[in-house]
């Protein structure tokens, strides 16, 4: 990956939360369980997922600086929402979310050119390195903030 592709990921990445945070403000109960359409996530469910999946995240970082070429497994997500109880209150997980999030970041900031090189391989997707873990998650919570605001606005279609 070109240093700057990875210094323009990084700073989406740091800036994760923030939007996040943003697609929230002032949410209603109505509109955090709002349903946009049959098999799609509502806002708290977003919440719960992105809490989920930042934890998962910040063990494979971890794992790929410090294993010599661990294994990364998969999940499955859609079986998290399910048994994880993502219908519980959300505030929680976005704390966690966030500050799961602002450590990966401080360790992030940490790392040599070589650190970045490391790879491990991945159950689903095989060869797994920092940069493709960047490249999943630097974008991560832009999706979903989006995912959020489409949810809310769903309500007001009728």
């Amino acid at each position: 990956m070109e240093h700057e592709e990875r210094e323009q990921l990084i700073a989406q990445y740091k800036d994760g939360y923030r939007v996040v945070a943003e697609a929230l403000v002032k949410i209603s109960k109505e509109e955090l369980d709002a349903r946009p359409a049959a098999g799609k996530w509502t806002a708290r469910e977003i919440i719960h997922h992105l809490a989920d999946s930042e934890m998962t995240a910040a063990v494979r970082f971890r794992l790929l600086l410090v294993e010599d070429r661990p294994a990364i497994k998969g999940y499955d997500q859609d079986q998290f929402a399910r048994r994880l109880h993502y219908e519980r209150p959300h505030e929680a997980s976005l704390e966690l979310f966030r500050a799961a999030r602002a450590d990966t970041a401080e360790l992030m900031a940490c790392l040599t050119e070589a650190d970045w090189l490391r790879e491990g391989t991945h159950s689903e997707v095989g060869r797994f390195g920092l940069d493709t873990w960047l490249r999943i998650y630097g974008p991560h919570a832009h999706r979903h903030a989006d995912q959020i605001r489409i949810a809310r606005a769903s309500l007001n279609k009728v």
